[in-house]
This record gives C-alpha cells, structure tokens and sequence, in this order.
C-alpha cells in the first residue's frame, strides 16, 4: 500500500513542477469536452521545440555534421592525407564539377581541403561528445550529492568544485596535454573533462537545493523512501532540465576548446585530421592562400555556432519564465 500511494505522489510531483493547460475532448470551446491528461515538462518542450526554426535549423546542421563524422566517404572519394605538391596551394575550383574534391582548392601539400574538411569533422564531434557526455555524468553527480546531503558533504565537495573553477580552462588544459608525449582525441578530452565540470556541478547543486524543499520529496521521505530511490525517482528528473540546457550550449565550446588547442600545437597533430591543425597550418599563408586558413575556421565557427543556437532553443523551451 505504501508503494501506491508513493507512486501518486510521484505522478503529482511531475504536474506540480510542471503545470500545463490541459487539452479537452471537445476541441475549441472547452464546454462539454472531457478533461485530457496533463501534459509533461519534456512533452511541452517537445512541442515548443518542433515550432521553433532556430532549434530546426540547428538540428538540421548538426545531423549533417554527425552524418559526415560517421560516414565521410558519402561526402569525398580524395583522400584527406595524400596529396600531389604539384597544386599546391591551387584555389581555383573545377568548373562543371561542383562537389569535386578541387572544388575549394588545396593546401600547402596539395592535399583536398574538401577531404580535409569532412574528415575532420570526426575529431570535433568526438571531443565534443565525449568532454560533454563525462562532464555531464560526473558534475551532475558530484552536484546532486552536494545539494541533497548538504552539510559537510556539501562543503567538502564544493570546495573540491572551486579548486577546479580556479584553474584557468585552456591554461590547466595546456598543463596537462604537455605532458602526454602522443596526444589522440581521448587525450585531448580527458584533458577538456578534468577541468570542465565545475559549471555542471554548480547548476545540478543548486538546482537539487530548490527540489529538495518540495512537497512530493518530504511526503516520499514520510513515506520510507531510500535515498537512491528519492534521488533518481524524485529529484533527478525534475533538476536535471538546466543541466541539460547548460550541458548543450557547453559542447560548442569544447568543440571550440579543441580547435583552439590544436592551432596552438598542443592539441592533435599530425597524422590526426583537424580542423585547427588545418587553420595553424594555413596561418603562414593568410596573404598568398587565405583559403586554406578561411575554410577550416569557417567550419569551426559554424559547428560551434549550431550547437549554441541549440542550446538556445532548448532553454527556451525548458525555462517556464521565457514562455
């Protein structure tokens, strides 16, 4: 009998956190019509999402930035590595043949910017993910234990959290890859993720705080509820919304933080494919071929840029008070 009434407790706190109008049977008028189920936090969401041409746009670029991470041989037959020293710096495209691998030029080696392009696109969407996915998990959880605990808990973990906000992020990043004498993507983003997760930790903390104080937390804690069921039952679902808004807008910055490293030759090298590897290399020849420079930062700035236009629409859609 308790897990019953424990369970309509659950089903009170998700309309309570989230009130919605409801929908009725009759359509327009509202008179007659029986009253619909009310709708969640996340199916508002979903709804405000799919109306909303920034999140559209956003998602449409992003897809086709994964679709080319995964599967570049749908995009160029060259070969992001070989090149011919002969076009050299050629930047002139082959007419008739628009989506060639001549069609933005070559670089210093003669090697297809076009392939390089596709081709680095892997390593951007990996540290991405992979920084995003970590610092998420661990933040989250380091803030959910300190906000839901408190007391000395609490304490001991925020100031865990403040020693790592005060490390500079590219500097400490610096620190770290330095020492790492073959530096691949996994390197790279566990560099990024040691030294990325305050932020998270900061917001799940104080988002834990407010939902804690809630009226369907006190009742499933009256009614003998564990502490891991309260916390994935309970609070997780309701604060984990401005983690994810934070989370989304974070990866462009990564993605960002790994072009920056690799231009400054502490992140990937060569053989890796990259776009910053591609803009460090192109900066010596900004006047005679800015081309190989303009093509892999326009890149950077448009992914980077799809990821915070996301992170845009996604808070707009989660955050009540910018309805």
């Amino acid at each position: 009998m308790p897990e019953a009434t424990e369970g309509a407790v659950v089903a009170g706190a998700a309309t309570e956190t989230t009130p919605s109008p409801t929908t009725t049977a009759g359509g327009a008028g509202g008179s007659g019509g029986s009253v619909g189920k009310p709708r969640s936090l996340w199916s508002d969401a979903w709804g405000d999402l799919r109306r909303n041409p920034l999140f559209v746009a956003s998602a449409v670029l992003i897809l086709l930035l994964l679709t080319m991470s995964c599967f570049p041989s749908l995009f160029t037959s060259a070969s992001p590595r070989n090149g011919d020293l002969t076009g050299a710096f050629l930047k002139e495209p082959e007419y008739g043949k628009v989506f060639s691998p001549e069609w933005l030029g070559y670089d210093g080696q003669g090697r297809s910017i076009w392939a390089r392009l596709v081709y680095g696109a892997r390593a951007s969407v990996i540290v991405g993910v992979v920084v995003t996915g970590t610092v998420t998990l661990f933040g989250g959880l380091v803030g959910m234990l300190a906000g839901y605990f408190g007391g000395w808990a609490d304490s001991l973990l925020s100031r865990l959290t403040d020693v790592f906000a005060g490390i500079p992020f590219l500097l400490g990043a610096m620190v770290v890859l330095t020492s790492f004498e073959v530096r691949t993507v996994w390197v790279v983003s566990a560099a990024l993720a040691v030294l990325g997760w305050t932020q998270i930790a900061r917001v799940m903390r104080g988002s834990v705080i407010s939902i804690k104080q809630q009226d369907y937390v006190m009742a499933a804690k009256a009614l003998g509820a564990g502490t891991g069921r309260i916390l994935l039952r309970h609070i997780l679902p309701n604060a984990v919304a401005p983690v994810i808004i934070v989370a989304t807008t974070a990866l462009g910055g990564y993605i960002a933080a790994e072009a920056t490293l690799s231009y400054l030759g502490i992140g990937l090298a060569d053989p890796a494919i990259s776009w910053g590897i591609d803009v460090s290399a192109g900066k010596d020849q900004l006047r005679n071929a800015p081309h190989v420079l303009l093509y892999p930062a326009l890149m950077v700035s448009i992914t980077v840029l799809a990821f915070i236009m996301l992170g845009d629409a996604v808070r707009n859609a989660l955050d009540p008070k910018l309805r």
